[in-house]
């Protein structure tokens, strides 16, 4: 493949890249909001009984979300996609008990509904885990870049 200039270079990926990004604010009192870059916004709860999402159930629900779509991008790669009728991934973890505060461990089930045998399931879920971005980022060491507007 040729880019403009005639040179060769890399295939272009068919697929389209989808924006990314969040903005959270909160005020004085409240509870923080959140607004993506493609305009969806989703209010944070903290208190423990409240119904909805607080920041850790967005991390889990991030790579419960990127592990189910990764089973099926692996799936129609393996050529079972057909044979599967519902992909699902209960994600939970451990908080450390000690500073920092953060995530130890991440325990995730799969459930994969479908005409699958045990050892199928076993790879599927493990291609899974392979491709998921968010899984690959857990797992690795991203760097964060905080910076203070003007």
């Amino acid at each position: 493949m040729t880019d403009g200039a005639g040179e060769a270079g890399p295939p272009r990926s068919k697929a389209r890249i989808r924006p990314t990004g969040v903005t959270a604010t909160v005020g004085r009192t409240g509870f923080p909001q959140l607004t993506s870059v493609t305009g969806g916004t989703l209010d944070i709860v903290t208190g423990a009984s409240q119904p909805g999402f607080n920041p850790i159930d967005l991390l889990y629900a991030s790579l419960s979300a990127c592990l189910v779509l990764s089973a099926r991008i692996a799936a129609s790669r393996m050529g079972i996609l057909g044979g599967i009728t519902g992909i699902r991934a209960d994600v939970t973890g451990e908080k450390s008990k000690e500073e920092p505060s953060r995530i130890v461990r991440f325990d995730v089930t799969f459930t994969f509904k479908g005409n699958l045998d045990a050892v199928t399931r076993q790879e599927l879920a493990e291609a899974a885990e392979e491709i998921c971005t968010v899984s690959n980022t857990l797992r690795g060491d991203a760097l964060m870049d905080v910076r203070i507007a003007d």
